[in-house]
Formats: C-alpha cells, structure tokens, sequence
C-alpha cells in the first residue's frame, strides 16, 4: 500500500488577487491628441482641408442674392411699369441699397447650410398703403407672410403681385374677430389711418382697438383687434410689434417729440377715436408683456407717404399730389404754418424691420426729423409737377396739431436706423404712381404736367 505524505507545517494565508493601476503619466492626455494629429501628418490635411474650404466659398457666386434682387426687380416694377429706365433703377435702389436688414445677403456669401430659416409672419392691415411695402421686403427675404386684412382702406391691387407664390397667404378677415394661426412673428398694422377713414366711422375705429371688462370700462381705439393679436401672440409663443402713432402726443407741447414726452390729447374731439385708442393699444401692449411675457415692440409712426397710399385719404401729402395732377387748386388749412415730419415707406418698412428684430421694446418714434410747413410742402408739390398749380387756403380743422417732429436720436443709438430718402427725392416716385391710377393709360396727355 503506498504511504501518503502529508505536509503538517504551518497553514499558508491566501494571497489576496487585488488590482493595483499604475500611476498615471503627467500631461498624458494632453500628450495623446497632440501625437494623433502629428502622426501621418494628419494636421496637415486639416489645415488644407480648411484652406480648400474657404477657398471654395469664397469663389462661389451667391445665388441667393441674385434671386432676390430679381424679386425686388419685378416687384416695384409692377406697379410702376410706366416708368423710364433711370427712374426704375433709382427707385430699386432705394430699397436694395440699404444698410443691416436691406435684402440680407446682398453682397456676402452664405454657405450651404448656414442660410437664415424663413419666418411665418402675419401681417394685420398688409394690402394697406404701409402693410404691403412690408410684405413685399419680407417676402423678398424669404419669409412665409399671411396678409389679414377687411379691405376697409386696403386694396388686393398692392399684393396681386404675391398671388401665386407659395410662401403668400391673403385672407379677408376682420381682427375684431379671433383668429387661430401658428406663426412667428405678428406685425399690427390694421386700422385706418387717415382722417377721412377714422372720421367716416369713428365707433368702428374705436372697436378695432377696445374691449369691456367686467365692470363694463371703454378701452378705445383698435383694441379689441389689438387684443386678439396678443392672444394670438401669446398662445403660439410670437413677437408681436405695435404700429402706435405720432398722434399720441396730440397737439405737442414739446418740440420736437421723444419718446418720454407724455402727449397733449382732447379725449373728446373729433380726432380722439385715433388718438385715443392708438394709447390705449399702447397700454395694453405693456400690459401684456408684463403681466403675460409676450415679446413685444412698440413703433410710434410720422407722417409717410409713397406709391400706393390711397389717393383721397385727406392725408396733405396725398391731397396735394392728387389736386396738382387734376389742375386743381392745393388747399391749405390755416395760414399754411403749421409743421410736419414726412418720411418715405421704404425709410419706415426698413425700421420697422429692425425693430422687430432687436432686442428693444420700445417704444420707438419712426420718422423723418426734417420739418416742414404746410406751404413748403405746396412749394415742393408744385417743383414736382406743375409750377403754375395754384393754392387755396381754407378755415383750419378742429384740433389740428401746430407742430409735429420726432427726436429719432434712441431709434439712431438702439436700432442704428434713421431715414435716408428726402422728400425732393421720394416724391417724385409717389407721382409717377398717383398719375398712373389716376389717368390709367392715358398717360401721354398729361406728360406736360410733368417737371422735374
């Protein structure tokens, strides 16, 4: 039988099986990319790779902004088609050649994948004189635009051109009533604007901005319209921008206006269905920003006038062109001293643009800060178009302001915007287009009308 060795010394411990890491190394990670790239002269092709890159953007012609200048092109040549070449070229150039906003990539390149995403946009009041000079800039950029207008004062004539193109809504709606959309951006432009439109119906003016609240309290002047706006504003998360007015100061006693100063108003004159209700509607665009958190902007607009304003909206600059072109007389209420501000549509459209795209609520006085009075205005109607038109004066009107000029300096320090079109120079493009609605294709006789 084999005998069996037994080991009877001490009992061994188990050795525990514990991992110990090494130490790491210093500057190891910073070690470790710097060889990557150094090895198979990875960053060399990097480097190049970027250099061929921008090489190649740089190269690249934009077609983008050949496309949009096209579309600026056929747009205001549309409704001035009467026009010689010089003059189409110079009236383009008003509103390609601008600075910031302008048709945004005019004279750099994008690359592919960085081009700035189109915006749904509603405009309120956009077949309207100021509306549809918006439209078109914001169409021309690339954006969606919904047109909401009741065709009191607006004309389908000022948009036809848009019809057919996929990006342009027009429907014929009244904002009195609620309206459900899904957009971005909400400019407020609806209500008339002139003082034969709100002076015609001043109960609907008053509607277009009011509302009643339980104890039954009158809010004024397109409130109502203003309301739904900012509910709108508020369930779909848009900015929403404000067009107010120059005629919230009322009779000034300031000159000329800032945006602090507090107004001179009579709440029961025939006037104040505007006035009123365009503070009103400032009040609760506030309100609705600090009690709701809607982003908003606040403009307060002088007097504007361009191609397509409505030809007898007894607005002076309207009335005058429209009185010389017949061979009537211009009228001239009062002693003709009084003052006034006029900017052209292209200055405004640009600045309400920048508004809504800055980071300022406002509110933001819009105008030409060049003063003139009623009978240097008759004196540069009559250059333009008929030196012997002769002129009437007539008893004043009820609560005429005297005097009407913006301090645009918080427009110029906050927006970086101030007007760049002078009167001498912007008339002469709202004439073209008053002598073709007025005498349509009879053009040819009335040329001797005509002066530079």
């Amino acid at each position: 039988m084999a005998s069996e060795l037994i080991y009877r010394g001490p009992e061994s411990q188990p050795v525990p099986d514990v991992y110990t890491p090494k130490p790491d190394k210093p500057w190891l990670s910073v070690i470790r990319p710097v060889r990557y790239l150094l090895r198979e002269q990875r960053i060399v092709f990097l480097f190049a790779g970027i250099a061929i890159a921008s090489l190649i953007f740089a190269l690249l012609p934009s077609s983008r902004s050949g496309s949009l200048n096209y579309a600026n092109n056929a747009i205001y040549d549309s409704y001035l088609p009467s026009e010689s070449t010089q003059s189409q070229v110079a009236h383009r150039m008003i509103y390609q050649n601008r600075p910031g906003f302008g048709l945004f990539n005019s004279g750099g390149k994008i690359p592919l994948g960085l081009q700035r995403k189109g915006l749904r946009i509603v405009v309120t009041g956009g077949a309207g004189f100021v509306g549809s000079h918006l439209v078109d800039r914001l169409i021309a950029r690339g954006d969606s635009v919904i047109v909401v207008d009741n065709f009191f004062t607006g004309r389908k004539e000022n948009v036809m051109h848009h019809f057919g193109n996929p990006r342009f809504e027009l429907i014929r709606h009244d904002v009195v009533e609620p309206l459900l959309l899904e957009v971005d951006q909400i400019y407020h432009l609806a209500c008339p604007a002139s003082p034969v439109h709100y002076k015609h119906n001043p109960v609907k003016t008053i509607i277009s901005f009011l509302f009643l609240s339980l104890l039954v309290i009158l809010i004024c002047t397109n409130v109502v319209g203003t309301l739904n706006m900012l509910g709108l504003a508020k369930r779909v998360g848009a900015r929403f921008l404000l067009t107010s007015t120059s005629e919230v100061y009322g009779d000034p006693l300031e000159h000329p206006q800032k945006e602090t100063y507090w107004g001179n108003v009579n709440p029961i004159g025939v006037r104040s269905c505007y006035d009123e209700g365009k503070r009103t509607a400032e009040t609760l665009t506030m309100d609705y920003h600090r009690g709701a958190g809607v982003e908003v902007r606040i403009a307060r607009i002088f007097n504007t006038y361009g191609p397509r304003m409505c030809i007898d909206d007894g607005r002076v600059v309207s009335n005058f062109v429209a009185q010389a072109l017949r061979k009537e007389p211009l009228t001239v209420y009062g002693d003709g001293k009084q003052t006034r501000s006029f900017q052209f549509v292209s200055d405004l459209v640009e600045g309400l643009m920048r508004l809504m795209e800055g980071e300022h609520v406002g509110p933001f006085n819009l105008g030409n800060p060049g003063e003139f009075t009623m009978l240097e205005l008759a004196k540069v109607v009559q250059e333009t178009i008929d030196p012997n038109a002769q002129i009437e004066f007539r008893p004043n009107t009820e609560d005429d302001p005297h005097k009407r000029k913006p301090d645009i300096s918080r427009a110029k320090e906050l927006l970086g915007w101030e007007p760049k079109v002078a009167l001498r120079k912007g008339l002469p493009m709202m004439v073209q287009d008053f002598r073709q609605r007025i005498f349509g294709d009879h053009k040819e006789d009335t040329s001797s009308a005509t002066t530079a």
